[in-house]
């Protein structure tokens, strides 16, 4: 199948990228976090990958997913981009998709927000004890 895009709708596109690449950066700042407590993360990292696959809408479309997939897709980093970019490749403007790059971006400020807390607090308490690792 070919991918045919209009010429106005590779900037929106690109930050639609912009917006989700952050989104999933905060997230994963968010589980490196918690590497500061365990000495092996990459199992729940590696696990996170095939939750995005399969809540976010990447193979199987959200609407098709049970209820309870489908609220959590909603509060996960890539769901909001993959659908505004599905969207402006079928002729969609940025008005159109708005909504969804800005929750999407909401979402990756929330998760880099709660990251800085987890990292701050996971910091003094490290200090505290004289250790970067509690397991």
């Amino acid at each position: 199948m070919r991918l045919w895009l209009e010429a106005q709708s590779i900037p929106v596109i690109a930050l639609i990228v912009v917006v989700t690449s952050f989104s999933c950066t905060a997230f994963g700042t968010l589980i490196g976090a918690f590497g500061l407590r365990g000495r092996d993360i990459f199992f729940f990292a590696n696990l996170m990958i095939f939750v995005f696959l399969l809540f976010c809408g990447v193979n199987v479309p959200v609407d098709v997913l049970p209820q309870w997939m489908q609220a959590v897709s909603r509060v996960l980093p890539l769901t909001h981009g993959i659908a505004a970019a599905r969207q402006v490749a079928d002729g969609a403007s940025l008005g159109d998709v708005s909504g969804l790059v800005l929750t999407e971006l909401l979402i990756g400020l929330c998760y880099a927000a709660f990251a800085y807390a987890l990292l701050r607090l996971f910091e003094v308490d490290g200090r505290r004890r004289a250790t970067l690792e509690t397991m």
